[in-house]
């Protein structure tokens, strides 16, 4: 229940505001851009989720079922987008599109432009960026749905006279829905939360309007009310999701085995090859040679000692983090383990992994009003017991920070360890329990062992998740403390995109790390089938 706080307390606070007195701020932002804020953010779902399921499902359709050239190098680097944060790919494309950019002048003087390409710095530029980059929650789920599940049920409807047509529309989409509507509700949650792109982009949305509210105009009241409404619609998307998942039943007639893929040679087999190409080119390979070309002309001026106080800040909180996070989750599915049948555990266990689903500018709005009552509470304690004069030292220091990410990305470690937990046998423990053995000599002894690969995998995930975060950093961090993250925002906002480049690129470069592990664990180390 104590590690499920980090999580009830900002749902709490953001709750309350419902029932708040309207203040003239709220009162204002209501009657004129709150409908404008809503509308942008629906809008930016819609065209998120057509772009997320075009290329996700079609692709892991493709790579599942045909053969074509290049098809076993895109069944894993279709996820390598993962690696890179969107606000990141954003600053890379306000360089390349932009109107002064060597493509528009070129296409300029060819004399097959004109009026300019359309601005990238719009609603749709922005779902663009966005769907390219989050597409790949979309296909890893959908290509195990299509390689693993949809195998023998196709072929049963093929030897039955079903065209490949009717076969995909009426046998292997709907066994396939599920696992993809699982994925495009986490692509279009992480679409509410984010706040780099939409920022950058000048797109008003729920988030772009907290910050403006929280930092601009001081009102903390009405920023948290702004907060609600986001998380309103995450609900919704958690509701929607598991009402697409509700009545479906995997009922398998044999052993699950992959669709017998059908060869594409010639124009077929280059077309194929050519849409599993152009997401990975525009997501990943584009964005970062742009910013490896800006990273080598001119980069971070910074760069030396004060652009290593921006990798360490990032490092230390990250690695703080990341600790944590295993810890607690390693602390939560043991205890699943000892006593998954007591109620009021498991409601425990459920609200501290509901942090993932929950915006981090949400989490971090709503942690900031108890964090600063507590602060000041503590800091007079100290001083009246003690005569320590203390300070601010929760909301003054990293320990915020620490606070919200592991709000935030305990679900990513407890998943991870889930499935480890889940392959030790239940005749261990009693072996161990038998011999003499207490609960946390089995811990320590017998299934920490088992689950080091789990755990370290675990916080890899939560380390490098936290390397990327941005409006939770930027709301809470202490006063003149950068990191990575902050430092690219900071520069792209001033225009100064060629500088910008270093710190993105970095932040690039160690998300692909986990991706690779990620690719490996899901395709090479089942031979890409």
């Amino acid at each position: 229940m104590a590690i499920a706080l980090p999580i009830a307390v900002p749902i709490a606070a953001i709750l309350l505001t419902f029932v708040a007195p309207d203040s003239a701020v709220w009162a204002h932002l209501r009657e004129t851009v709150l409908l404008e804020y809503l509308l942008n953010t629906v809008a930016l779902l819609l065209m998120v989720a057509i772009l997320a399921l075009l290329l996700g499902a079609g692709c892991a359709w493709l790579v599942a079922t045909k053969e074509f050239p290049g098809r076993r190098v895109f069944a894993w680097a279709l996820i390598l987008p993962f690696a890179a944060p969107a606000y990141v790919v954003a600053y890379a494309y306000a360089d390349i599109l932009a109107y002064a950019s060597p493509l528009q002048t070129w296409l300029r003087d060819l004399d097959l432009l004109r009026e300019g390409l359309p601005a990238i710095r719009s609603l749709p530029g922005a779902g663009m960026v966005l769907g390219f980059t989050l597409y790949p929650y979309v296909y890893l789920l959908a290509y195990v749905a299509f390689a693993d599940h949809a195998g023998q049920f196709t072929e049963a409807a093929r030897t039955l006279g079903a065209s490949p047509r009717r076969a995909f529309f009426t046998i292997a989409l709907p066994q396939a829905r599920p696992a993809i509507a699982g994925g495009l509700a986490l692509t279009l949650m992480e679409t509410a939360a984010d706040f780099g792109v939409v920022d950058f982009f000048g797109v008003p949305t729920l988030t772009n309007g907290i910050f403006r509210t929280w930092y601009a105009q001081g009102e903390h009241q009405a920023a948290m009310q702004l907060a609600g409404w986001l998380f309103l619609i995450v609900v919704v998307l958690v509701v929607l999701e598991q009402l697409a998942r509700r009545g479906l039943r995997a009922n398998p007639v044999s052993r699950n085995m992959p669709p017998t893929r059908t060869r594409l040679a010639g124009w077929r087999g280059a077309l194929a090859s050519l849409a599993c190409a152009v997401p990975l080119i525009l997501g990943l390979l584009l964005p970062a040679a742009t910013l490896l070309r800006h990273a080598l002309i001119s980069g971070d001026p910074s760069f030396g000692a004060s652009f290593i106080g921006y990798v360490t800040n990032s490092v230390a909180v990250a690695m703080i983090a990341a600790v944590l996070a295993g810890l607690c989750a390693l602390w939560l599915n043991y205890a699943l383990r000892l006593q998954g049948e007591a109620r009021l555990l498991r409601l425990g266990v459920r609200t501290a992994t509901l942090g993932y689903a929950i915006p981090g500018m949400v989490l971090a709005v709503g942690l900031i009003g108890p964090l600063t009552t507590l602060d000041k509470h503590l800091a007079g304690w100290l001083d009246s017991a003690f005569g320590v004069q203390t300070g601010l030292l929760l909301t003054g220091s990293m320990a915020a920070l620490v606070f919200v990410y592991l709000a935030r990305f305990l679900t990513v470690a407890f998943n991870s360890l889930e499935g480890g937990m889940a392959r030790i046998h239940p005749n261990y423990d009693s072996a161990a329990r038998s011999l003499g053995s207490s609960p946390g000599g089995l811990l320590a002894r017998v299934h920490l062992p088992l689950l080091t690969p789990a755990l370290l995998t675990a916080m890899l995930l939560v380390f490098v998740d936290v390397i990327k975060e941005l409006p939770a950093t930027l709301i809470l961090r202490p006063f003149n403390f950068e990191t990575l993250a902050t430092r690219a925002y900071r520069l792209a906002s001033d225009e100064r995109l060629a500088e910008a480049s270093t710190a993105s690129l970095m932040i690039l470069a160690v998300g692909l790390v986990p991706t690779l592990v990620l690719a490996w664990r899901n395709f090479a180390a089942r031979g890409s089938r």
